[in-house]
């Protein structure tokens, strides 16, 4: 049935109090996360401010500029629509027409698909990772933040990585995730922390090596770090108490992969350093974000230079969830893992499980606990009931 679009887009608050975007589609709800540790490389937020596109969105659909016709097995093509859409000159106070749908900004038009994917769900009454692919079995493993530091953390004095993970080895998502919680609580304890960071990590002014010797004890999960070395690189990697150079950061790098085991590194280099990313020990995975930063363009230069073996992908640092599936294919096709994550500012869509599922997604990054985590954790476990 063709239908006019109830389309309408308001402004909430994010995990942190910050303002992000929600927009309704037949009365279906999402919203964008915002990230404190972002790439250079991402798709900006918003054109121009937020509130435009807040009244882009409402204006546009209330001139009732498009209808559509549900298809969810047809290639996304409502979502080719609402991007065609894009590319239309507009009238009155809102003149521009986009060369890329991606110019109205990530956090706007993923908003704005996301919600349009689950009206089409609803419509056929089906859940939102059977319209992406009514196939999909996998179920992706979480990975948990559990100790925070970088850019992310409060303490006063605390690690320079940004997060220290653990990673289940259960063979469901409801016993990885009850693993995790697990695995949280004992360290919340060992660390005698009282504080926890914006995704929920408990904080501490422990340094990497000590860290890593707590996490190693924990033989029921597996052991990642985000180094997030962009974020204190400046001709140089500036640690709490030592300065690396290039070639002494990847040597650092590559002996903590192998006194740890470590099963997971993402952001080793600074965002440029492709070529260096290449000399990280592929023993297991190597992964990119602000490598990357979910843009096609970044990861084709990450595999010609055989930089990485695993990709974050995060919806809203690219906005266009058509993007989102060829970049899906992409890896599938050059045997790249991919971790479908979550950002530091939350909000309680739960539709990240959805996508992880229904995308193919080997692994999901949304914390452990706080509400704006474990909504979506809760929300895995509840796919894997329908499966």
């Amino acid at each position: 049935m063709i239908r006019k679009l109830d389309v309408s887009a308001k402004i909430i608050k994010d995990s942190r109090g910050e303002d992000t975007i929600e927009v309704s589609v037949l009365g279906y709800k999402a919203s964008a996360p915002a990230g404190k540790s972002t790439g250079k490389h991402e798709t900006p937020p918003y054109y121009k401010s937020l509130q435009w596109c807040v009244d882009f969105i409402n204006m546009i659909y209330e001139r009732d500029l498009i209808r559509f016709q549900p298809s969810p097995y047809r290639e996304f093509s409502d979502l080719i629509k609402i991007e065609y859409l894009m590319k239309r000159p507009f009238s009155g106070d809102f003149k521009p027409a986009f060369n890329n749908a991606k110019q109205l900004g990530a956090n706007a038009l993923f908003a704005l698909e996301s919600a349009l994917l689950k009206a089409i769900a609803g419509d056929k009454k089906k859940e939102l990772w059977q319209v992406i692919n009514p196939k999909a079995k996998k179920m992706p493993i979480p990975i948990g933040n559990a100790i925070g530091g970088g850019l992310h953390s409060h303490h006063e004095s605390h690690p320079t990585f940004q997060e220290f993970l653990i990673i289940p080895k259960e063979k469901t998502a409801k016993k990885n995730v009850e693993a995790m919680k697990e695995v949280y609580k004992k360290l919340g304890k060992l660390l005698k922390s009282k504080s926890v960071n914006d995704e929920g990590a408990w904080e501490t002014g422990k340094n990497e090596e000590e860290i890593l010797e707590i996490l190693r004890e924990f033989k029921e999960v597996n052991i990642g770090v985000d180094v997030a070395a962009s974020s204190f690189y400046d001709k140089s990697y500036e640690y709490q108490s030592k300065e690396l150079n290039r070639d002494a950061q990847i040597a650092y790098i590559n002996s903590l992969i192998s006194e740890y085991n470590l099963l997971y590194v993402e952001d080793p280099l600074e965002e440029e350093d492709f070529e260096g990313f290449s000399k990280i020990r592929k023993k297991n995975l190597i992964v990119g974000d602000d490598l990357t930063a979910t843009q096609i363009e970044r990861l084709k230069q990450a595999i010609k230079h055989k930089s990485i073996n695993a990709m974050i992908i995060k919806p809203n640092q690219n906005g266009s969830l058509l993007e989102l599936k060829e970049i899906f294919d992409i890896c599938k096709k050059n045997r790249i893992t991919t971790i479908l994550s979550h950002r530091s500012g939350e909000t309680m869509d739960d539709a990240l499980a959805d996508y992880a599922v229904g995308f193919g997604a080997d692994y999901i990054k949304c914390g452990i606990a706080t509400p704006w985590r474990e909504v979506k954790l809760n929300r895995l476990i509840e796919i894997e009931r329908q499966i």
